[in-house]
């Protein structure tokens, strides 16, 4: 797994961290009981705060996507509750459909947008429409 963090933006590290994991995931580079790098280790790796990571990796558990482990560390768990994950998902795509509102963006442009992700997910490894 390549983590790629730009300094430069204006999203938090510890949030495109989780985002990456999150995207490696979807496309099957990491699976279901995979063991995430040491808390260290990933910081080291990428050249981030140990804290930074420790946000990141707690974030996720408290998403479902990992469980924490004493002795495993961080190991990919995800806890398939559809309906809770189709609420936060409406509740996301809210904000981010208003914000293509305000920016003119159509409805057609956006569900062609859907089609296109789901379309690269899938070609990465996720199996599902």
């Amino acid at each position: 797994m390549i983590i790629e963090i730009d300094f430069q933006s204006n999203e938090a590290i510890y949030m495109q961290l989780r985002n990456q994991i999150i995207l490696s995931i979807a496309t099957s580079v990491l699976q279901e009981g995979d063991t995430l790098p040491s808390v260290r280790q990933m910081a080291d790796d990428i050249g981030i705060n140990m804290h930074t990571v420790n946000k990141a990796y707690s974030v996720l558990r408290q998403e479902g996507f990992v469980t924490i482990d004493r002795r495993k560390g961080a190991v990919i768990s995800l806890d398939v509750d559809k309906n809770e994950a189709l609420a936060e998902i409406k509740q996301n795509l809210r904000v981010a459909l208003a914000k293509a509102s305000c920016k003119c963006i159509t409805r057609q442009e956006v569900h062609s947008l859907v089609d296109e992700i789901f379309s690269e997910l899938r070609q990465n490894g996720t199996q599902e429409d």
